[in-house]
């Protein structure tokens, strides 16, 4: 097991691809804190995923429960920054209020729990940090254009904390998921889903697990020396 003695923090670690990844950071060893809004599903969540992990109540588009789970964590060794806010809308349809909690959860959020807790991983000298982002943030998609905004700026920010980071010897990656089968882009983008899936080359949609394994690859030893890139697990979407 490659994560032994690791301690890592996935925020929307309760449902979809944020649970799959906590499953699989935990069954290498890690002591996987999972965070998301719902505690009843979160405990669940945990339970599920064995002894190694816990439930932390946040809400990631509220910069006191942030601040709150920062608290909670500890010291950590790998931050998946995975919670996300995806409501659809054409830019002329987009309100504000959602517009805002998501731009407060997918940037803000990512951005000062890393703040909170990277002085620790630089002081130990080691340390991932994987920003789950999307394949539309670098593909126009009608009716993405707040999410592909939001998860744009997350991609920017890989790159940029890779050069902050990197003398010692923090690295930060992102994983960019095209279409994939979750409950929540079930709920607001439904069949449209499945119909950017088959327009794929390889003509699906994703499994949750799939998008999973590369947050644990580039959580892990092996991806040792990658640092400000970004992992297209997008069937080919971002090639064509």
């Amino acid at each position: 097991m490659e994560l032994i003695d690791h301690t890592a923090v996935v925020t929307g670690g309760t449902a979809g691809i944020g649970l799959e990844a906590a499953r699989l950071l935990a069954s290498e060893g890690a002591t996987v804190i999972i965070s998301g809004r719902d505690p009843v599903r979160g405990e669940l969540a945990a339970e599920a995923i064995g002894p190694n992990a816990r439930f932390v109540k946040t809400d990631m588009a509220d910069a006191e429960s942030v601040q709150a789970l920062v608290q909670q964590c500890g010291d950590v060794d790998i931050i998946v920054n995975n919670a996300a806010s995806f409501p659809s809308a054409l830019t002329v349809d987009q309100d504000m209020s959602s517009f805002e909690t998501m731009f407060d959860t997918n940037v803000r959020g990512a951005y000062f729990l890393v703040a909170g807790l990277v002085p620790g991983m630089l002081e130990r000298g080691r340390g991932s940090i994987v920003n789950v982002t999307t394949m539309v943030a670098v593909k126009g998609v009608a009716g993405a254009s707040g999410y592909s905004a939001s998860k744009a700026a997350l991609e920017s920010l890989t790159r940029t904390w890779a050069a902050e980071f990197g003398a010692s010897g923090v690295r930060v990656n992102s994983v960019a998921p095209g279409p994939t089968r979750t409950p929540g882009v079930a709920a607001e983008w439904g069949e449209v889903n499945e119909e950017l899936g088959k327009a794929l080359p390889l003509g699906r949609t994703a499994h949750p697990a799939e998008i999973a394994e590369a947050v644990l690859f580039l959580s892990s030893p092996r991806a040792s020396f990658i640092t400000g890139s970004t992992l297209h697990v997008d069937g080919g979407g971002s090639a064509v």
